[in-house]
Order: structure tokens, then C-alpha cells, then sequence
């Protein structure tokens, strides 16, 4: 393993100092028309001395390739040198920007991972049928739209539209059953069978759309959203029998109940766990309720024990932190009505552009809100795009696995269906996925360009496009240095994901 992976790191050098080198020389003449734009359009009678004066300040009479290697050493040192048009240091610009970007790629990434493998598989195993075809023809869809036209229209129906819908929040009959046949429909195609078990899905899909909506309705949730011990209660236990039938299947009774016991744990501390949320103060506080939230989940299942100890726990584990993150959710929310009456949100919560809103004030539970609401149709517009290119690559995956002569065997054999698609078929399916999703998120991570300057997010992607029409090489080549080792990290990383799914591959072979 270590020698493998200095064997990476050492390669990855290399190519990171021959591609530094390629880019520098790119980037300085791609950059020189925009150092010297104003200065040509100037009718100042110094113009010449002001051209001058900025070529020396710029060291640009220097040869190109010594300035590389000034830069270099510079770089390898720690400065990474300052943006002449502001003053400011490229690593202040750095920090906020990939603050600001790790943010807005987490959560797209991991909801679009989840939702388009899930979508994916069942589109898979309903090969050729209606739920099949209109999965196609969605994805199809989402992967074709430009990122900018989303925003667009995000930006007009989620932040216009549903702003304007919460000075009325009214929704009629016909809309409220409009979407439960929709929701209903989609769940009946997603199961499959017979006409009857069909039938029931819809009748099932529709009353808990329709029930759930007239509930918002006539609660008054949309004007003091919560989540409270009923919901979280009610969404827990179908996350506990959920999350046990894919982990280990209903049959494994001491994983259902370690499951279903956390929930219940959950809801128990809900009300006590309100005063210690009171003193939280940092994210930091948050991460370390989350890892005890986790091992709390834990030893519930190796206490309940059964056949396999580990998987009872690995079901209550997760149980515990979808428990954990709805109290967090609900928390949060508890501040909207003050965080929408503040004098800086004028009533109009979902907002447009940059991720916070000037001069709101308020403790870390309105900043995380801020934070949230800010994050929101930039998290949507990449979902709705990185969705659809999971959705086909899982779907194609498992379809490939599932006609292999393993998986006939293991059908042979008596295995049950779950324990085919779950542990045979599903586990192989994620082995292309190794290489596309950490490609992906390196991709995100060096920004979101056009979704970031639709919604002026003041990410990396935003920071590069700036300083590259600015003329200011040091954030350029900053921002391709971190985003060169980060791609040579990926594939290091996908490697090593290979032999952690494929028992075949050894790294250190």
C-alpha cells in the first residue's frame, strides 16, 4: 500500500510541475491583453509611463519561462502571491472562495449521488418498462439543459415565484391533488407487479401526498415551518424499516428493532436535547453531537446483537444520524419566522445571488439559515444536472452487472432477491461509479463556474473567471495548481476505492 501510493504521489508530481509550467505559459499570454485593457483605453496624456509602470511593477520585460521559475519558488514557499488589481493576498481570496465552494459541492454531490444511483438501479431492475422509459427520457433531458437556463429559471420560480407565494400561502384542492396523483403514479411505476399491487402503491402515494400537504395547509407550516417529535417520529420509523431492508433485509429482526429503537431514543431526547442545542455556538459543537449521535446508534445495535452484530449496528448507526440530522433541521427552523421578519430579508427568505445576506445579524442558528436559503438553487441547479449523468451511468452499471453468470448463480442458489441486487449486483455496480464520482467532485470543487456567476456565489469558480479577465496570474494559477493536485488526488483515491469494492484488485499487486 505505501509503496503504491508513493509511487502515485511521486508520478503526480511530476505531471503537476510539467502541467504548471504548460499553464503558465498559457495563462501569461492569454492574460496580457487584459493587464494593459484599461490603460489602452485611457486619454490620459501619461499613458505611455502608466504602461511602463505597470510592466516594470509586473516584472513583464522578464522571460516568461525565468518568471515561472520565480513564481515556483515563491509558490513552493508558501506565497502564493497577491492580487495586484485589489492588493489582497490570493490565499485570503483562496479561503473564502473554497469556503464557499465545498459548501454549495457537499450537498450537490451527495444528493445527486444518492438520488441518481437509487433512480438508476430501480430503472435498471424495471428494464423496458414505463418507469424505465420515463427515467431515459428525463435524464435525457436534465443532461441537456444548459446550467445557465436552469438558473435562470430557478431563480424565477424558487426565489420570485415561492417568495411571493409565502405573502399568500394557499394551496387549492386541485393542486393539492394534482400532486398526489403525480407522487402517486411515480411510486407505482417505481414498484412494478401486478395491476393490484399497483393500485395500491398509487392509492397509498396519493393519500400520504395528499394528507401531508393539507396538513402544511391547514397547520399554518408555511408561515412557523417545524418538524416537531410526530414528524420526525413518523419519517423516522419508515427511514428505520427502509434503511433495514436495504442493509439487511426485514427478515433480521434485531437490525429492524435496533433501528426502530433509536428512533424511538430520538424522540425521547428530543424536548432535553433543546437546552444543550441552545449552547451551541460552532460547527465545531455540531460535528461532535453528530459523532455522538453515530456511536449512540452504534452501541444500540450491538446491543440488540443478533446473527450479524455489525449489521444491526450499521443499521442503527445510520438510523441515528438521519434522527440527528432531522432534530438539527427542525432546530434551524425554529428561527424562521424571526429570520424572515428581519429588516434584511424584507419577507423574501429565498434569495438570488451571493451566499449571505449583508447586515442580517442574528445568532449561528439565523446565520445557518442564511446559509441554507443562500445554498439552495445553486444546490438544485447542479443536483438537477450531476443527477441525470449518475442516473444513466448507474442504470447502464446495473444492467450489465445483473446479466452476469454470478448473478444467475447466486439465483440458482436460492438467494433471496434483495441479497442478489443489494450484495451481489448492487456492490459491483458501484465499481464505474469509483472513477466518475471523485472526478466529478474534484471538477466541482475547482467551481461550478457558471452556476457560481448566475447566482454570484464568490466561489473558486467565480475567483478564477474574475482574476483570469482581470489580468491577475498569481489567483489564476493559484486556483490551477489546487485544481491540478486535486484531480491527481481523485484518481488516487478512485484506485484505492477499486480494491476497497473489488476484492480482484490489489494495490499493492
Amino acid at each position: 500500500m505505501f509503496s503504491f501510493i508513493s509511487r502515485r504521489v511521486l508520478a503526480g508530481l511530476a505531471t503537476l510541475l510539467v502541467s504548471t509550467f504548460a499553464m503558465f505559459l498559457l495563462v501569461s499570454a492569454a492574460i496580457r491583453p487584459y493587464i494593459f485593457m484599461d490603460l489602452e483605453a485611457s486619454t490620459s496624456p501619461n499613458k505611455q509611463q502608466l504602461i511602463d509602470q505597470r510592466t516594470l511593477d509586473l516584472d513583464l520585460d522578464t522571460n516568461v519561462v525565468i518568471r515561472y521559475f520565480k513564481w515556483l519558488g515563491d509558490f513552493v514557499t508558501g506565497d502564493l502571491g497577491t492580487a495586484w488589481r485589489s492588493g489582497q493576498s490570493v490565499s485570503n481570496l483562496l479561503q473564502g472562495a473554497v469556503i464557499s465552494t465545498i459548501q454549495l459541492v457537499a450537498a450537490a454531490t451527495v444528493l445527486a449521488v444518492i438520488f441518481g444511483v437509487m433512480v438508476g438501479i430501480v430503472s435498471a431492475l424495471r428494464q423496458y418498462s414505463t418507469f424505465d422509459y420515463l427515467t431515459i427520457f428525463v435524464s435525457f433531458v436534465l443532461y441537456s439543459l444548459p446550467a445557465f437556463w436552469v438558473a435562470v429559471l430557478l431563480k424565477q420560480w424558487g426565489a420570485i415565484g415561492f417568495n411571493d407565494f409565502l405573502r399568500d400561502p394557499n394551496l387549492s384542492i386541485l393542486a393539492i391533488a394534482v400532486a398526489g396523483v403525480a407522487i402517486g403514479l411515480l411510486w407505482s411505476l417505481a414498484f412494478g407487479g401486478t395491476l393490484r399491487r399497483r393500485l395500491a402503491v398509487f392509492g397509498l402515494g396519493f393519500a400520504a401526498t395528499a394528507v401531508a400537504l393539507l396538513y402544511l395547509q391547514l397547520s399554518g407550516w408555511w408561515e412557523e415551518p417545524n418538524l416537531g417529535p410526530v414528524i420526525i417520529a413518523v419519517t423516522g420509523a419508515a427511514l428505520a424499516f427502509a434503511i433495514t431492508a436495504l442493509v439487511s433485509g426485514l427478515k433480521n429482526r434485531r437490525a429492524l428493532y435496533a433501528s426502530l429503537t433509536t428512533v424511538v431514543v430520538g424522540v425521547v431526547v428530543y424536548f432535553p436535547i433543546q437546552s444543550v442545542l441552545r449552547q451551541v455556538d460552532n460547527w465545531l459543537l455540531v460535528l461532535v453531537l453528530a459523532v455522538v449521535t453515530v456511536a449512540v446508534g452504534i452501541g444500540i445495535g450491538y446491543a440488540w446483537g443478533g446473527p450479524d452484530k455489525g449489521v444491526s449496528a450499521r443499521a442503527a448507526a445510520i438510523t441515528a444520524f438521519l434522527v440527528g440530522s432531522m432534530i438539527f433541521v427542525d432546530r434551524v427552523m425554529q428561527f424562521w419566522p424571526a429570520y424572515l421578519a428581519a429588516p434584511a430579508i424584507n419577507n423574501r427568505p429565498i434569495p438570488t445571488i451571493g451566499n449571505s445576506t449583508p447586515n442580517l445579524g442574528g445568532n449561528f442558528w439565523v446565520q445557518v439559515l442564511d446559509q441554507y436559503t443562500h445554498l439552495l438553487l445553486p444546490t438544485i441547479a447542479l443536483v438537477l444536472i450531476q443527477f441525470a449523468g449518475y442516473t444513466r451511468y448507474s442504470r447502464a452499471s446495473m444492467l450489465e452487472v445483473m446479466s452476469q453468470d454470478y448473478i444467475r448463480t447466486a439465483r440458482a442458489k436460492g438467494l433471496p432477491e434483495r441479497t442478489v441486487v443489494m450484495r451481489h449486483g448492487f456492490r459491483n455496480t458501484l465499481i464505474p461509479l469509483a472513477t466518475i464520482v471523485p472526478i466529478d467532485v474534484i471538477t466541482l470543487l475547482g467551481g461550478a463556474i457558471i452556476t457560481e456567476k448566475v447566482f454570484a456565489r464568490p466561489g473558486m469558480g467565480l475567483l478564477f473567471l474574475n482574476s483570469l479577465t482581470g489580468g491577475e496570474i498569481d489567483p489564476v494559477m493559484a486556483y490551477l495548481v489546487i485544481v491540478a493536485a486535486l484531480a491527481i488526488i481523485a484518481n488516487i483515491v478512485a484506485d484505492l476505492i477499486y480494491a476497497a469494492l473489488d476484492p480482484r484488485i490489489r494495490v499493492n499487486a
